[in-house]
Order: C-alpha cells, then structure tokens, then sequence
C-alpha cells in the first residue's frame, strides 16, 4: 500500500498507536524481552517498557559497506558476531567474503564493543535462552538489521521471536515472515522511501538519554 510522509508525529506517537493493538496482556505476562535494534527503536522500546512495566534493552549491530560506495550496505554484524550478508549485492559488485568477514570483525572491535563499554558500561548483551524476545524499531530500508537481529537471537534459542515496527516495506515483511513468529506493524508499505520522510519529528536520541535508558534496564 501507499502511505503519505509525515504519517507519524514522532517515535512517542508511533509507540501509542503501537499499543492501540499489541497483545499488552500477553507481553506483560509473558514478560517479552524488548530489544530495539537502533536508538531509535530503543525510545519505542522504551515508551512500550513504561507502559508494560518491562524492560528495554539495546542489540548493537554495525553495517559493512561495499568498498567503493560507503552508501551501499553489503552486510550486517552484530555485537555478538552474527554476520548477515546481502549476497546478491555482494555478487554484483564481486565482493569476496573476505572483505565482508574482515570489514565485519573491524567494525565490531573498533565500534560495537566501544558502544557496549559507552552505553552499556561493559554489560553483555543478556542471554535470551527459551525467553519471549521482541525486536523493536522505528522502520527499516533494507531489513538487514532486522535479519541481523533475528540470527542474533535465534543464535540463542529463544522461546519466541516478535517484530514490532510501526512501518515496514513490503519486501521486509516478506522476508522476516517465516523467520518470526509474528511482525506486529501499523502500515505495510509498497514503494518505501526512507523511515525519516514518515515522521514529522526524527530527532536522533541523545546518548546521554540512551545512557540512562540502558542503566535502568540493568538496574532491574
């Protein structure tokens, strides 16, 4: 379907018309784990948490870019190294594995673990064995940090792996589908321009606020 820019006033908006249909009974007593999958989807996560009494928790994930164009996303990996690879892209630009296996280890030494020790102050991401997870964010263009996030935590065995986003292209919903046990979105969009155009407000969270967040989550 089509849908017009500016559809949401800002992440807060996007999390309260969220909650207008999530199975809030269900999450609540199942205790869902809520993980966003950028800061972005982390102040959903967090406006989801207060309201459910849960906690909102972060997966650190990092891009690899084709070599000559730092605009194209060839692959993803995440802080606990799971590598999700766009193996179509990297055929066309005849990109070997070992660039994307060597690009991956660079940026999660250099950049994941920097994030952990900034925001998380060293914690390691939680261990999510035959636990209710959620993977929460504020939309996606290509859905390889979605795909990241759900090899993340499929890695781990879960109970149970949910999306939530309040927008989705078509395509990524298609590809997340059989991977989870359910997507939970507001509008399943066709032709996607880019998650910003689709909110009025898309001021970046601060890390001072991102901080804060996490070290409540840690507090619990």
């Amino acid at each position: 379907m089509e849908c017009q820019k500016g559809i949401f006033n800002d992440r807060a908006d996007a999390a309260a018309q969220l909650l207008e249909f999530l199975p809030v009974e269900k999450m609540r007593g199942e205790a869902w784990h809520l993980i966003a999958l950028s800061f972005g989807g982390l102040e959903i996560a967090e406006q989801l948490a207060k309201r459910l009494h849960l906690q909102a928790e972060i997966l650190f994930s990092e891009p690899v870019f084709a070599p000559l164009n730092e605009e194209c996303e060839v692959a993803r990996v995440s802080e606990t190294e799971e590598i999700v690879i766009h193996e179509a892209l990297c055929e066309s630009f005849s990109i070997g594995l070992d660039f994307v296996y060597g690009e991956a280890h660079r940026k999660h030494e250099e950049q994941i673990l920097s994030a952990v020790y900034q925001y998380r102050k060293g914690r390691p991401f939680p261990l999510l064995k035959a636990e209710v997870v959620v993977l929460i964010d504020d939309g996606s263009e290509t859905g390889l940090k979605f795909l990241t996030g759900v090899k993340t935590i499929l890695a781990m065995k879960p109970k149970a792996v949910y999306v939530i986003a309040p927008i989705l292209p078509h395509e990524v919903l298609e590809s997340l589908d059989p991977l989870v046990d359910h997507i939970y979105y507001l509008h399943d969009v066709k032709d996607y321009l880019t998650t910003p155009a689709y909110y009025k407000n898309f001021e970046p969270l601060s890390g001072e606020r991102v901080e804060l967040i996490l070290g409540e989550s840690s507090d619990v």
